[in-house]
Parts: C-alpha cells; structure tokens; sequence
C-alpha cells in the first residue's frame, strides 16, 4: 500500500518496497483540503441530527420504504416512513431502535442503533411525519 512520508520538508511517496520518490507539489494541497472536507462533513452531520438521521435511513431502510416526505416505497408492503408517526409514539420511538427494531416480515433485517443514531433517526422521522 502507497504511504506518504516526510522526509526533510518534503513530501515523499513509497511504493511498496521500491524508492522513495517525490510527489507532485498537487497532490499534498488536495489530501489536506480532502482530509478538511471529511472532518467538516463528520462535524456538520454531527450539528445536524435529522441530516444524519436520513443518512442512516436512506443506508439501512430506503431498499424497501420510502424515506421522503413525498416518494414511494420501493416494496408495496413497506409502509412509507413517514406515516410512521401514525402507529408508533415518536417521543418513544428512540428507545424502540436503542433495543432493535424487528418486524414478523421476513425480508425486513433487524436494526440496532447507538443512542445518537437513534435520536438523530428519530428527529428525521418527526420533520418528515404526515
């Protein structure tokens, strides 16, 4: 696997077990401000809990049931999320994921999320509702 290393101020790239040879003067510029992305990113995402919560959704959830306020679920018989709010209590429902969400649909996985997973899922949840 490629490592970068400095060595003498430099910007050095190794290749295996071959020599070290400088990179182009480009490529440190675009690893920092890759590397400033992600940490923003993570950090947004993290002010944001109904941003994550639709990420996690949209990843774990939105194969079978629409996730949107206005889309279609992509199995007939997976209720649209936001209709949730309907059977469910939303102030309860975070604890709900905290245990694991399962359903007697065989095709539907269960889920178990983190205390933060579950209240940003669940902040999503309340701004999309019906």
């Amino acid at each position: 696997m490629p490592a970068v290393l400095f060595c003498r101020g430099m910007a050095m790239l190794r290749v295996a077990k071959l020599k070290m040879q400088p990179l182009p003067k480009i490529i440190l510029p675009l690893i920092a401000s890759s590397l400033a992305l992600l940490i923003l990113g993570s950090a947004a995402q993290a002010q944001d809990p109904a941003r994550h919560g639709r990420a996690l959704l949209k990843e774990l959830c939105a194969n079978c049931h629409a996730i949107g306020k206005t889309d279609s679920s992509r199995l007939r018989e997976a209720p649209p999320l936001r209709t949730l709010g309907r059977s469910f209590d939303l102030d309860q429902f975070p604890r709900l994921l905290k245990r694991g969400i399962s359903s007697s649909h065989p095709a539907m996985p269960e889920f178990k999320f983190s205390d933060d997973d579950a209240h940003a899922v669940s902040a999503y949840l309340r701004s999309i509702q019906q």
